[in-house]
């Protein structure tokens, strides 16, 4: 006589299931937040500024977005991951985020609630230049700005060597419907050591900009240009991938007929994944 299958849990059972997970995940969370408490008093991180880490942040992302599977969204889980991280990086050291409003509020502060959660304080401003002027005053703020478009050349500012640098690009997983798919510059103070050099960003001047020079650039990189017309030409703000692509760069805008006035390296930032339309897999 065959025997009968087992029955199926009951919907109690199920749900004691999810208490159970749930307070283990909330013990996991108070474990860390033990380690960081020690992390705080072996780097006495309080003294010392900034405790932002983005080569390890964009490496812990990407490991998160190659494992996930389920029915769980990834935009979830990214919210979830970055809002654990930034929180325990505000204990650690305490920072505030400035972000440039000028190009719409909502959408930036949904950008800014999305990667660093309600604890970490949210400061507004009229300008990108205003909000970077904040981040330079400041011993571990941050700035968010808009990655492609601007008003002024606000990037200038971050020529200069001891001057806060684009540390990051978010968001760091990329897809079409996003819920905070504004892209955005984080610009900050942090340790060399802690910085991940997968794309650079130049400050690039040039005179004799135009249209065709514009349209020259646009296949070779992600390009935020404002007019100088005291030079006729233009400020730059160049993403290039690879050591020497800059190179290839400054060659274009010279064959295109302008001419390059300056150059200055003013930061870094990962390569993001794109997750494609058609499913949920993850690429780089």
């Amino acid at each position: 006589m065959s025997k009968l299958p087992p029955a199926p849990p009951s919907l109690q059972e199920l749900r004691q299931e999810i208490d159970t997970i749930d307070e283990q995940v909330h013990r996991l969370l108070m474990q860390r937040g033990d380690i960081i408490d020690r992390l705080i008093r072996v780097k006495q991180t309080q003294e010392v500024g900034s405790a932002f880490r983005p080569a390890r942040e964009a490496d812990m992302m990407r490991r998160l977005v190659q494992r996930h599977r389920g029915i769980l969204p990834l935009d979830t889980v990214e919210s979830i991951w970055r809002v654990i991280i930034s929180t325990f990086t505000y204990v650690q050291a305490p920072f505030s985020v400035h972000a440039d409003i000028s190009l719409g509020e909502s959408a930036m502060r949904d950008s800014a609630r999305f990667h660093f959660g309600f604890t970490v304080p949210y400061v507004s401003h009229f300008s990108a230049t205003a909000a970077v002027e904040a981040v330079a005053k400041s011993k571990g703020d941050l700035a968010l700005v808009s990655a492609t478009s601007s008003h002024t050349p606000w990037w200038i500012a971050l020529e200069a060597s001891a001057a806060p640098k684009i540390i990051a690009r978010l968001p760091f997983v990329e897809r079409a419907d996003h819920p905070a798919a504004l892209p955005v510059f984080v610009v900050s103070r942090v340790s060399d050591d802690a910085r991940v050099t997968e794309v650079e960003t130049w400050s690039v001047r040039v005179s004799g900009w135009n249209a065709e020079t514009a349209r020259a650039l646009s296949p070779l990189a992600e390009i935020v240009a404002v007019p100088d017309t005291a030079f006729d030409g233009a400020a730059l703000l160049i993403s290039v991938a690879g050591s020497g692509s800059l190179e290839k760069i400054k060659s274009a805008l010279i064959e295109s007929g302008a001419s390059v006035r300056s150059s200055a390296l003013v930061g870094s930032h990962a390569t993001r994944y794109t997750v494609p339309a058609n499913d949920g897999a993850a690429k780089s």
